[in-house]
């Protein structure tokens, strides 16, 4: 296993597979860097450098008692890509990891970049105020946190559900996969999970969205019960002008299994290899 060692002597537990062109993927909440395995999967076998990490405070990664902010968070991602060196890199965020790609950019710019893609993304507001009239409303995230403190195992796994888009009549995932994913974000520290959601939901990324100037894809699903489309991807277009949108109709939140192949597609499409995918489809037919 390979460690970054962070300016605050923290430990980033990172990945780094393959030799082709480098691409980033930031995990959300409250999962960790395996959340990936379908699309590293696919881009490793279209010839890309796969670089996945677990967020300080989840995964194998140190859990200190303070600083998650997306600050430290953009800092982390920073010293990763100067660690391994990294240029014209590919930076692809879920959920609470777009943040990390809008704060970076804001604060340490687009050198190394050479497209984005936030997919479920937080930004650019999720939190509910008189000025983002559409945002959640800040009971939500406190309900949230009360479940994670009385008992966070449960809470996981009745959210779990939700992030899947699982229901009396819908089962996109099975609950081997369900198992799997709140695995993994038990691993995380209770400090960590609870800051976060303060982090991810209270956080204001309008203002650094402008600092994006490379090519753009979001892609977000119009079910997700998680974070809303319509507070959120659908907003972004106001700040980045450029960006191109891609609605999945009827996804939840956890597209990125739920919808693996679909995202796979247009990852691969965004990236330029949208006809080495189809070829591989097509053999598999």
């Amino acid at each position: 296993m390979s460690f970054l060692t962070t300016m605050d002597a923290n430990e980033i537990y990172y990945s780094d597979v393959g030799r082709g062109d480098p691409v980033v993927l930031i995990h959300g909440w409250p999962l960790n860097a395996d959340m990936w395995e379908y699309q590293s999967l696919a881009l490793l076998e279209q010839g890309f450098r796969v670089i996945t990490y677990d967020r300080r405070g989840f995964g194998r990664s140190s859990k200190p008692s303070a600083g998650y902010n997306y600050d430290i968070f953009a800092a982390d991602l920073n010293q990763l890509l100067e660690r391994l060196d990294l240029q014209r890199v590919a930076l692809v965020g879920f959920s609470m990891g777009g943040g990390e790609i809008a704060r970076y950019l804001a604060q340490y710019d687009s050198s190394r970049v050479s497209r984005v893609m936030l997919i479920s993304s937080v930004v650019p507001y999720l939190f509910q105020t008189h000025d983002n009239p559409d945002g959640v409303s800040a009971e939500v995230f406190d309900d949230m946190i009360v479940g994670l403190r009385e008992d966070r195992p449960a809470f996981l796994a009745n959210f779990a559900r939700l992030f899947f888009g699982m229901g009396l009549l819908s089962s996109p995932v099975s609950e081997e996969t369900l198992a799997w994913t709140s695995s993994l974000a038990l691993q995380a520290s209770l400090k960590a999970t609870v800051d976060c959601v303060r982090a991810f939901s209270q956080t204001d990324f309008r203002s650094d969205l402008r600092a994006i100037q490379v090519p753009t894809m979001i892609v977000h699903g119009t079910s997700d019960k998680v974070i809303p489309i319509s507070a959120t991807s659908e907003v972004i277009s106001r700040f980045v002008p450029h960006a191109t949108l891609k609605r999945y109709d009827g996804a939840p939140h956890g597209l990125f299994i739920t919808n693996k192949d679909d995202l796979n597609r247009d990852l691969l499409a965004f990236l330029g290899r949208e006809a080495a995918w189809k070829a591989r489809e097509s053999k598999s037919a």
